[in-house]
This record gives structure tokens, C-alpha cells and sequence, in this order.
């Protein structure tokens, strides 16, 4: 028996993304669209038992949508989702002209839209996939990768705020920290791979069960917006040669990170910041690996860490760890949904949009910047942005600089109102259309 058929659409190819895998995990067979017309075509060639629909598409609206795909099936379930027609009178209306099984505004719990499609469309039944998605995606601890080619300096805000056991959460201020490029170090620091097991492999093709896979090119925005706007817990995967590193979310948010590479670990990150020097780090290292102990209580106990500054530098290195993807481009990503984020004892508390406007900032190369945005571009206001502009830090510059972004003026133009450096401008610009809150003119 086939399994009952859904048709998503949502221009957000990210959420598209994560939503498809999000219901075929759940056994159902999904046919996504990101346009309207794109949509009436599929449903004609694939009729699907419901439908999940954002209001606001580029080519049309939603509710013109819902009314073609009632033409051919009179009694389809519809399901809406949006980020602009919020308030309980949209609800009502969309209850009362479409019968709508349900009203999601973004961001939403999937889990709750999915919740609200099984009452109208029952999923099939199945086994849970070999290879389960514990499987889909992990960072070998046992093994220290070192970086290929030159490593960036990374500029560090001292404020931090992370959450603890009992959901206590601490905002720590401390000077500002500069991670310089890592020193070489001995090969003996690097540890070797366990005996038996197997060489690293790239990730597969996309269609392994419990994941969705991609190139990441300049999507990593994006995808952490995906689970913002889904409110999602899971985790994202990243892997760039024999690098690995994965971000955990929890209910949209990012807290966690882990990585394989040699200068992300926790002693090397100190020797960066200048918290400690090398050479302690590689005596208290070998003290470790002798007592079987953690680096950083051979640290404390020797009273080159105190014991409560550690809670602050393991968040500052889970934040770097995050935004040193910024400046990958060339590497593949894998979603997928676990709680394993649950378990940490340690939780970063940054919003996604900030933690999206500093990492394009820090990270992205002027060339990198220039290839998004040209001088002649002109930019608008979008008209569903994923983000609103309470929810993102903004400088004095740029909130004066955003009033005058009104289609007609060119970037160049922008620039010179701003009298700020190229890059800098360009940075925030680039960093806003990442977040939805500005487009190009077509």
C-alpha cells in the first residue's frame, strides 16, 4: 500500500526541506513546490490527500492556490502557513472560507503541524529506516583534524549567555577575545585513528533515510533559519574534506556545537585566545591522556583555569566553533532531527539572526560579499521577512543607513550615505537580505 501523498509549498527552499523530511520520516510520500503554478502542475500529475500551504508565494497567493486545488478536488484538506498574515483574524477567515484543518504563523512548531496533518490525513505505518539517524551524521571525537591552507583570525564579543541544569540562565561579561590562528604543534598531539576503524568517507547522495543533504554554498543563513522558523530540535552537519563539525538546535534554537577539527578543541582554543600558553597546554595534555582526565580539569587543577571561568570559555568556543562556518562555502550539509541537544549541560543563548548578521560580518570575504551584492543592485524592503528588526542588534550607522533603502537608491549610492568601509557596508547589507529583511528589485 502506497503512502498517503502530501503536497507542501513554500519558496523557502531550506524549510521546504526540512518540512519534506520532517513528513516522510512520519510515512507519508511528499510532493513540495515553491511556486503556485509549480504547485497546480504537480497536484494535477500527483494528487495529494492534503496540503500545506504558504500564503505569500512570489508568483501568487495562497488563497488563489487553495481555491485551483479545491477545483480538481473539492474536499482536499488545506493546512496554511505564513509569516505575514498573522493575527487571529486571518485564522478565522482562512477556518471559514477553507474549512483550514489548520493556521500556522511563522515561526512554528513542526511538530505541531505535523500533529494537525495526521488528524485529516492518517500516515503509513512503518519500520523505522536501517540505519537510524543516529547514523546520519557524527563528528569522530577520537580523531584531531588539522585545517588545510590559512586559518582566519576571529573576533570575539566578551559577552556571553549560556543556560545550565534547571534552565538557569547566566550572562557573563568579559573583555572582548581575539582567536588567532593556531600554532603548529606536535603530530603527537593529534590522536590517531581507533584501530579497525574504517577511513572517512564524503557524505553520500541525498535519499539517505532520516537526513536531507546538500552542498552548502552560501545556504548556511538559511539553514539556520529553517529550524528558527520551524522551531525544530536536530542537528546540522557540515563536512569539508575530513573536517567535520555539527550544530545542535533545540526547539529552533542553536546551543550546542562539537567539531573534529584540531583548533576547535578546548585547550587549543585557550592557547588562541591567550588564555594559556602552548606549552602548558601540551604538559597538562599529557597529563591528561596518563590519568585518563579531561584537559581542562588537569587545567583547573593547576590553576591555569579556574573552575568558574570554564562555563565562560566553553561558550565562547561553541560560538566560535558555529561561526567559523560562515566562511566555509564549499562543503556539503546534513539535516537531520534528534534530541540529542537535550543531554548538553552546557547551552549557548544567542538568537539566530545575531548569531547570522556577526557571522556574515566576521566571516564573509569582501569578494565573497561582492558576488551577493553588486554596486548597481537596489534593494527593497522584503515583504515577508524571516526575522523582524526587534529581534536583531543593529548599530546606530545601520539603523539610520536602512530607512533609505527604497528600491531606487543603488548600493553605491547606499555606500556613500553610509561613509563607512566598503566591507562593512556590504557586510550588513548582505547580512540582511540573509535574514529576509531585505531582497534585490527585480
Amino acid at each position: 500500500m502506497a503512502a498517503p501523498r502530501i503536497l507542501v509549498v513554500d519558496d523557502n527552499p531550506e524549510l521546504l526541506s526540512l518540512l519534506t523530511q520532517l513528513f516522510e520520516d512520519a510515512g507519508y510520500e511528499v510532493v513540495g513546490a515553491s511556486r503556485g503554478k509549480q504547485a497546480i502542475e504537480v497536484a494535477k500529475a500527483h494528487p495529494p490527500g492534503a496540503a500545506v500551504l504558504d500564503i505569500l508565494l512570489p508568483d501568487m497567493m495562497g488563497y488563489p492556490l487553495a481555491d485551483a486545488l479545491r477545483k480538481d478536488n473539492p474536499q482536499l484538506p488545506l493546512l496554511f502557513i505564513t509569516g505575514v498574515f498573522k493575527g487571529g483574524k486571518h485564522a478565522l477567515e482562512a477556518r471559514q472560507k477553507y474549512q483550514a484543518a489548520g493556521y500556522f504563523e511563522k515561526p512554528f512548531e513542526a511538530q505541531k503541524l505535523l500533529e494537525a496533518v495526521t488528524k485529516v490525513l492518517a500516515p503509513e505505518k512503518k519500520a523505522p529506516p536501517a540505519g537510524s539517524l543516529q547514523d546520519a551524521f557524527e563528528v569522530e571525537l577520537d580523531i584531531d583534524v588539522e585545517e588545510e591552507g590559512p586559518q582566519d583570525v576571529m573576533e570575539l564579543t566578551g559577552r556571553i549567555k549560556v543556560t545550565g541544569g534547571g534552565n538557569i540562565t547566566a550572562e557573563i561579561r568579559g573583555a572582548n577575545l581575539t582567536a588567532s590562528p593556531m600554532q603548529k604543534v606536535p603530530a603527537t598531539q593529534v590522536r590517531p585513528p581507533t584501530p579497525g576503524r574504517p577511513p572517512d568517507q564524503p557524505p553520500p547522495g541525498s535519499g539517505a533515510p532520516g537526513s536531507r543533504r546538500g552542498e552548502l554554498k552560501d545556504n548556511l543563513p538559511s539553514l539556520l533559519t529553517a529550524y528558527y522558523l520551524s522551531r525544530e530540535t536536530g542537528e546540522l552537519g557540515i563536512q569539508k574534506g575530513k573536517v567535520k563539525k555539527v550544530v545542535y538546535f533545540e526547539k529552533g534554537m542553536p546551543v550546542f556545537a562539537l567539531s573534529n577539527l584540531l583548533a576547535d578543541r578546548f585547550g587549543q582554543f585557550l592557547v588562541r585566545v591567550g588564555k594559556i600558553k602552548p606549552e602548558q597546554l601540551q604538559d597538562a595534555s599529557a597529563v591528561a591522556a596518563q590519568t585518563n582526565r579531561r584537559t581542562g580539569d588537569v587545567l583547573v587543577e593547576r590553576g591555569l583555569l579556574k573552575d568558574t571561568e570554564r562555563l565562560y570559555y566553553v561558550g565562547q568556543q561553541v560560538k566560535a566553533v558555529i561561526y567559523s562556518l560562515f566562511a566555509w562555502d564549499e562543503a556539503t550539509y546534513v539535516m537531520s532531527f534528534r534530541e540529542k541537544a537535550s543531554a548538553e549541560s552546557i547551552k549557548l543563548d544567542v538568537h539566530p539572526g545575531n548569531l547570522i548578521v556577526r557571522g556574515i560580518k566576521k566571516l564573509y570575504k569582501p569578494e565573497r560579499l561582492r558576488r551577493l551584492l553588486q554596486p548597481e543592485d537596489r534593494l527593497i524592503p522584503a515583504v515577508a521577512p524571516s526575522y523582524q528588526f526587534n529581534e536583531v542588534e543593529l548599530e546606530r550607522w545601520e539603523a539610520e543607513l536602512l530607512p533609505k533603502i527604497d528600491g531606487i537608491r543603488t548600493v553605491a549610492e547606499l555606500l556613500a550615505f553610509a561613509n563607512r568601509p566598503e566591507h562593512v557596508v556590504y557586510g550588513f547589507l548582505v547580512a540582511m537580505m540573509s535574514l529576509g529583511i531585505l531582497e534585490k528589485r527585480s
